[in-house]
C-alpha cells in the first residue's frame, strides 16, 4: 500500500501562551466598548486611545498585568497548563456541559483496572486528536471525560473516571526512561503547589536514538495535539516522571477487588503458534498482521510505523520491520527477506533473540531513509553533519536557491529559507512551514 503522507504539526495560528491569550482577551474588551454620542470623532478618538493602551498596559505592565520583556521567541511551541488556573477534581464521568452519562458514579479505586493493549492506548489518543477537542478544565467531550491533561489521560488509559495529576500515579507504576514504550506516560504533580505547573502527557515513541525527543499525545491549549517533545517537557523538564499504567501486558496488576481479570480463551490475533506464511504479505488484512505489528514495535521497531501502531493490513512498514529484527538475529538473505517465518514468529512470542537496534545519526534508516537526527540540531548557531546532509538534498530537490555558498555544518538562515520552500511545497502552511525541520520534513527530503 502507498506511505501514508503526514502533516507536520501545525498549532492554531494565535499564540497559547498566557501573555499573548491575556493581550488577545485585553484587545477583545477595548474593542467591545460601545462608541457612544452618535459616533463623534472625540469619542472615536478616545476610544482607538483607549484599544492602544489596553494592549500596550499587557505588554509593558499597565495596571494589575505582569510586564514582559520583549523577546524574539524561540522555535517550538512551549504551551502549557495555565499555571493559574486550578485542576479538576477526581469525578465521575459527564456528559457534555456536565450532564450525565449513563448513571455516573464514585471515582474509581486506584488499583481497579482495565486491561488494555498498547495499540489501544495509542488509538484511544487519536481520538481526541482527531477530533480536535477543546483544552478546558471545566467542560466534559461526549465520551464524559474531562477536556484537561489529566481527564485525557483517564480517557487514554479508559479509568472510566475523570482522575487529575494527584491521583493517576495509583494506578501505574514508576518506571525508567530507559523503560518507556508507547501508551507510558510522563507526569509532574507539583505538590507544593498542585496549581503551578502540574501536567502530564502520554508517551508517543522516541523521535529518534539518542532519546532527548519523543512524540508526545496531551490535551493542552488550543486543543489535543501530538508534537514531538523535549525530554521531559518544554518546562520542569526534570520533574516529569514516566509511570506505566498497570492495565497494560507487562504492568503490574495488583491482586486488589475488582480488577477485572483476563478474558477467557485466547484473544483475537493473540496466536502462539505460527499461523502460516501466507497470513501475511501484499494483500493480507487479518489479526495476525496487527499482532506481528505489535510486538516488533515492543522489539524495537517502533521507528518502522509512522502512525506508531500497526494496524491488520499488511505493508511495507511491516516487511522493514520484520527485515530489521530479522537481520538483529544475524540473519541475511531469505532468512530476512521481511516475511515472518517459524522461527521469526517463535522468538516475536516468546520474547526471544535480539531487539532491533537503534539506528545510528545519519545512517540510512528504514527503506533507505537517514534517521532523523532530533529537532535541537537545527537551530541557530548549531554545527553539525545532519546540517550539511539537509542542504545538500535540498539542492538535490531543487529547493536550494537561497545558498550563496555551501550547504555547509553550520544552520544558517539561508537553510531555514530552503527548508521552508521545501514544506510549503507539500502544501504545509503556518508551523508546519517554519523553515524548521521535523521528522516528516526529513522523511520525505530522504524518501
Amino acid at each position: 500500500m502507498p506511505m501514508p503522507g503526514f502533516e507536520e504539526y501545525e498549532p492554531a495560528g494565535d499564540c497559547a501562551c498566557r501573555g499573548c491569550a491575556q493581550r488577545r482577551r485585553a484587545l477583545a474588551r477595548a474593542r467591545a466598548i460601545p462608541l457612544r454620542d452618535g459616533g463623534h470623532p472625540a469619542a472615536r478618538g478616545a476610544r482607538r486611545a483607549l484599544v492602544l493602551a489596553t494592549a500596550a498596559g499587557v505588554v509593558l505592565g499597565g495596571g494589575s498585568m505582569t510586564a514582559m520583556a520583549v523577546t524574539t521567541p524561540a522555535p517550538g511551541p512551549v504551551a502549557l497548563d495555565d499555571p493559574g488556573s486550578p485542576q479538576g477534581a477526581r469525578t465521575p464521568l459527564h456528559g457534555p456541559k456536565g450532564g450525565p452519562v449513563g448513571q455516573p458514579g464514585a471515582p474509581a479505586t486506584p488499583g481497579t483496572v482495565r486491561r488494555i493493549d498498547r495499540a489501544t492506548i495509542i488509538n484511544r489518543a487519536k481520538l481526541w486528536l482527531d477530533a480536535k477537542v477543546p483544552y478546558s478544565m471545566s467542560e466534559y467531550w461526549t465520551d464524559g471525560y474531562r477536556q484537561d491533561c489529566s481527564g485525557y489521560v483517564s480517557m487514554v488509559w479508559n479509568l472510566g473516571t475523570n482522575e487529575w495529576t494527584g491521583s493517576l500515579d495509583k494506578f501505574a507504576t514508576k518506571i525508567t526512561k530507559d523503560e518507556l514504550l508507547p501508551g507510558d506516560m510522563l507526569l509532574f504533580h507539583n505538590l507544593a503547589d498542585p496549581n503551578n505547573g502540574s501536567h502530564v502527557v502520554i508517551f508517543g515513541g522516541w523521535v529518534d536514538e539518542t532519546h532527548t525527543h519523543y512524540v508526545a499525545y496531551e490535551q493542552t491549549r488550543p486543543n489535543t495535539r501530538k508534537l514531538a517533545t523535549p525530554y521531559g517537557y518544554w518546562a520542569n523538564a526534570t520533574k516529569y516522571v514516566p509511570y506505566r499504567f498497570n492495565g497494560v501486558p507487562g504492568g503490574i496488576l495488583p491482586e486488589a477487588p475488582g480488577a477485572e481479570p483476563p478474558a477467557a480463551g485466547p484473544k483475537p490475533g493473540d496466536a502462539k503458534t505460527f499461523p502460516g506464511a501466507d497470513k501475511f504479505g501484499p494483500g493480507a488484512t487479518n489479526d495476525h498482521v496487527a499482532q506481528l505489528g505489535r510486538m516488533l514495535i515492543e522489539r524495537g521497531a517502533y521507528r518502522f510505523y509512522p502512525k506508531g501502531v500497526a494496524d491488520r493490513t499488511w505493508s511495507e512498514h511491516d516487511k522493514l520491520a520484520t527485515a530489521a529484527f530479522q537481520r538483529a538475529q544475524g540473519w541475511t538473505g531469505a532468512d530476512a527477506d521481511g516475511i515472518p517465518g517459524t522461527h521469526t514468529w517463535k522468538l516475536l512470542v516468546e520474547k526471544q533473540g535480539k531487539n532491533i537496534p537503534p539506528t545510528v545519526a545519519g545512517a540510512p534508516g528504514p527503506g533507505g531513509v537517514r534517521a532523523f537526527p532530533g529537532a535541537a540540531v537545527f537551530r541557530p548557531g548549531m554545527s553539525h553533519e545532519a546540517i550539511r546532509a539537509l542542504g545538500r538534498q535540498l539542492v538535490k530537490k531543487g529547493f536550494g536557491k537561497y545558498y550563496t555558498s555551501g550547504p555547509g555544518l553550520r544552520w544558517s538562515e539561508a537553510d531555514r529559507r530552503n527548508v521552508e520552500a521545501f514544506q510549503r511545497a507539500q502544501g504545509w502552511t503556518g508551523a508546519s512551514a517554519n523553515g524548521y525541520p521535523g521528522p516528516e520534513t526529513w522523511r520525505r527530503l530522504f524518501a
